[in-house]
């Protein structure tokens, strides 16, 4: 199989189940960004290759699920109203976010202010796949009627949760440092 297809130069692309649509399509939107915040993960998590910590091996394991899920979330959101999904996101996913969010918050310094994104590598990388999960969701609430699956939604919005408390508990691990918002400047 070749990568190219050259199916795409006119503007358009097909979802899952064949259907073509443009490029610009909300759904396409939607999907590509969840692809795109995957890639996100994917870069931030790789700078913690050098790091070393006790509960690394875990915190691995944990983002590489979510990006799985997160891969099947883009595909739910390629697949056409109507159309069989292969796999579908369930209620339990969501709360398997908010199980590892209360994990990793209960070891962290509550907060008292807004914090900038900031620290170690892999922490400014998580807080900026937060902002693209942020977008995705933004995206799919888009689709209204045409979302099949309205988990999804609820998904991206712990997933961002979880992202941000991903990246507090990195830089608490591994001494990255906190910058607080100053209202002032």
């Amino acid at each position: 199989m070749r990568i190219y297809t050259r199916s795409g130069d006119k503007g358009q692309t097909s979802l899952i189940y064949g259907d073509r649509v443009a490029k610009n399509d909300l759904r396409v939107d939607a999907y590509g960004t969840c692809d795109e915040a995957n890639s996100a993960i994917g870069l931030a998590v790789s700078h913690l290759n050098r790091e070393d910590w006790a509960e690394k091996e875990e915190f691995m394991t944990a983002m590489q699920k979510i990006q799985t899920i997160l891969f099947h979330v883009g595909a739910e959101l390629a697949t056409p109203k109507g159309k069989e999904v292969a796999w579908q996101l369930k209620k339990e996913h969501i709360e398997e976010l908010e199980k590892q969010i209360d994990l990793w918050d209960k070891e962290l310094a509550p907060l008292k202010n807004f914090i900038l994104p900031s620290g170690h590598e892999a922490s400014a990388g998580l807080h900026l796949a937060r902002t693209v999960v942020r977008r995705a969701e933004r995206t799919a609430v888009g689709l209204g009627e045409e979302l099949e699956n309205p988990l999804v939604v609820s998904y991206l919005n712990r997933l961002s949760d979880l992202l941000f408390v991903a990246a507090r508990y990195v830089n608490h691990q591994l001494g990255g440092r906190e910058l607080p918002l100053h209202p002032d400047v």
